[in-house]
């Protein structure tokens, strides 16, 4: 039995001043053994949500289960609890049967264009086979299914979407009628209006976001997972890749210039934003606590930022968070983190199904 002391930050307006873990759960009622409870002090806050993270890949392709493993311990000691694994090429359901590591929500494998994606990443197909595929990874995954909305083009030496509009509406169109919603990568700006509008409910980056297009985001309540932290390595992908391809570098250079400037707009416009990594590609895990700081750099208060990696984000993937009954994971604390979110770079305790981990 767990007793938490000091300030339970239930939701961004309600806080409390205990609670109590018994049986792996959460209660705000004082069990009859109260006295027998560990007592644990600090600022509380439900387990941490990395909404685009990849555990099962690193940047060569899928890799074996004791890396996973790592990986997963490694958002786990950095206090995230949950993960939304936005694409991988490995099995990771083992994890699902230990206790000690991170609940996971997979959007299956990637699904990619021919040649127009990172090499060993995807299923790399053409549009007639599109609804055949998101089909499957509907049915694999957790709920999501995960397209790339536009990579470079080598024929044109820059960003260009990868789908024909009528293959895109048709196999988001099937993701809902099996109950999956359905994400996209995207860094450039054309191939934005396009998903939105054929029902897309998650675009991840969304560098490309736009004064014409956020409005539209905010209509259709599409999400938005920045990365801010993956978008700070665009200017070392411009270098390298400028020798080959000099519009893509000058392109992905203006994305990036622009970055904080297009996730404050959006937030302002009322489009939802979540907090995400992109770790398990080029980027290592563990960096949530870095993106809900760049969250604020961008803009946004320290509660909006904090919900995008806490309550709100919770509430978007269907998962509870400090509520009676509740699982409880959680991370506590020494400091407000309302005040300076960098504190959630140094949790005090970690706690998952009612044990304490870290």
């Amino acid at each position: 039995m767990l007793h938490l002391k000091g300030r339970v930050l239930v939701g961004p307006d309600e806080v409390r001043d205990e609670l109590w873990v018994v049986g792996g759960r959460v209660t705000y009622d004082r069990p009859a053994m109260a006295r027998d409870a560990t007592t644990v002090t600090g600022w509380v806050l439900p387990g941490l949500v990395d909404a685009h993270c990849h555990v099962g890949l690193d940047a060569h392709g899928p890799v074996d289960d004791p890396t996973s493993e790592k990986q997963a311990l490694t958002d786990r000691d950095a206090g995230t609890l949950l993960v939304r694994d936005a694409g991988s090429p490995s099995d990771t359901r083992w994890i699902d049967d230990r206790e000690d590591l991170p609940r996971i929500i997979r959007a299956g494998r990637h699904i990619a264009r021919t040649k127009r994606y990172i090499r060993n990443y995807a299923h790399e197909i053409e549009p007639e086979d599109l609804v055949a595929y998101v089909a499957q990874e509907a049915r694999r995954g957790d709920g999501w299914v995960k397209l790339v909305g536009d990579w470079i083009d080598r024929s044109t030496g820059d960003l260009e979407s990868c789908w024909p509009r009528g293959a895109v509406e048709a196999a988001i169109a099937e993701a809902h009628r099996l109950g999956a919603r359905v994400t996209a990568h995207c860094f450039a700006e054309d191939s934005l209006a396009p998903l939105v509008e054929a029902g897309i409910d998650c675009i991840e980056h969304a560098t490309g976001l736009t004064e014409d297009t956020i409005p539209l985001f905010a209509e259709r309540g599409v999400a938005i997972v920045p990365t801010l932290v993956n978008i700070a390595t665009f200017p070392r992908l411009a270098d390298g890749g400028e020798g080959k391809f000099p519009r893509w570098a000058a392109h992905m250079r203006r994305l990036h210039a622009r970055r904080y400037d297009t996730v404050r707009a959006a937030y302002d416009a009322g489009v939802p934003v979540f907090a995400g990594t992109d770790a398990g590609g080029a980027l290592a895990h563990g960096l949530v606590a870095d993106e809900v700081a760049e969250l604020t750099r961008a803009g946004l208060p320290a509660v909006a930022a904090l919900s995008a990696t806490t309550w709100g984000a919770r509430d978007w993937l269907g998962r509870p968070g400090l509520t009676e009954g509740a699982s409880a994971d959680l991370v506590v604390y020494g400091s407000d983190p309302r005040e300076d979110v960098r504190v959630l770079a140094a949790p005090r305790r970690v706690v998952l199904r009612g044990q304490v981990v870290g």
